[in-house]
């Protein structure tokens, strides 16, 4: 999708990332065979929830797939270097290698990377001014399947009415409920830490600060204009269009704007 093709060699990220897409296997597979299909056969709900709940899926999967293999910003060894701009560059003391101001190396990766938020294990790659926008789509995106899940976990005990069609032999309805306890278990979990780390990244997004930032402290120390929150998004996710901030399959196209914060991290 127009994007370059970045690959970490990291043994503990691939677990991690193994991790999030074996829960999201296992929900995806389970969750109708147990409470969507049973009760769309019987009348109970009508089809386009399961449709909702694939396409919720499908977008959470392009935008993990995405955000784990889309450079997230890399500088070259030999970066050129707009010649209104140099003072806004610096020398790296770990690669020696010229880079923007916001940038930061990660010794993970070991290089550079363009306004780095920080590295995430979770999709076994950092997250910088290029994948950014997907990573942010990915905790929605996960937020919503997950909240979607534990909603009709939730609806199939308590409020849907009993399936009668049910093959006792089928081992998803034998072990019913160690299913979807253990469904509810990961769920809740991924929920509580989605939900905090999507509200971090929003807020870092409004304030026009990344997560290194934050911890360095660097910030308070600099006086400069607020930013409206439209456009710190918009530079985010490369396009004014509101819209296109929720598609994961489009090529962003960054907002030329001047370097306005210069700060050293």
């Amino acid at each position: 999708m127009g994007l370059r093709i970045h690959f970490v060699v990291d043994p503990h990220g691939w677990c991690c990332m193994g991790l999030i897409v074996f829960v999201w296997l296992y929900n995806i597979v389970l969750i109708p065979k147990i409470v969507l299909f049973p009760h769309y056969e019987e009348g109970h709900i009508p089809g386009i929830l399961i449709i909702m709940f694939y396409g919720i899926a499908v977008f959470c999967l392009v935008a993990l797939v995405r955000a784990s293999f889309t450079d997230p910003g890399r500088l070259p060894e030999n970066p050129k270097i707009p010649h209104g701009e140099r003072e806004f560059w610096e020398l790296c003391n770990k690669c020696n290698l010229m880079r923007p101001k916001r940038s930061h190396h990660c010794s993970r990766c070991g290089h550079c990377v363009r306004r780095m938020d920080h590295h995430c294990p979770w999709i076994n790659n950092c997250v910088g001014e290029d994948n950014h926008w997907l990573f942010l789509q990915l905790c929605f995106y996960t937020e919503l399947l997950t909240s979607y899940a534990l909603m009709f976990s939730f609806c199939h005990y308590y409020y849907f009415l009993p399936v009668k069609k049910r093959n006792l032999d089928l081992f998803v309805v034998r072990h019913e409920l160690a299913i979807m306890r253990l469904a509810a278990f990961m769920g809740i979990t991924m929920l509580v830490g989605i939900t905090g780390l999507f509200y971090t990244q929003l807020i870092g997004i409004i304030t026009d600060t990344t997560s290194i930032e934050k911890m360095s402290n660097c910030c308070e120390e600099i006086s400069r204009p607020r930013k409206p929150w439209q456009q710190t998004f918009s530079e985010v996710f490369g396009t004014r269009w509101k819209i296109l901030w929720f598609i994961p399959f489009r090529q962003r196209q960054p907002l030329r704007v001047p370097y306005h914060f210069a700060n050293h991290v």
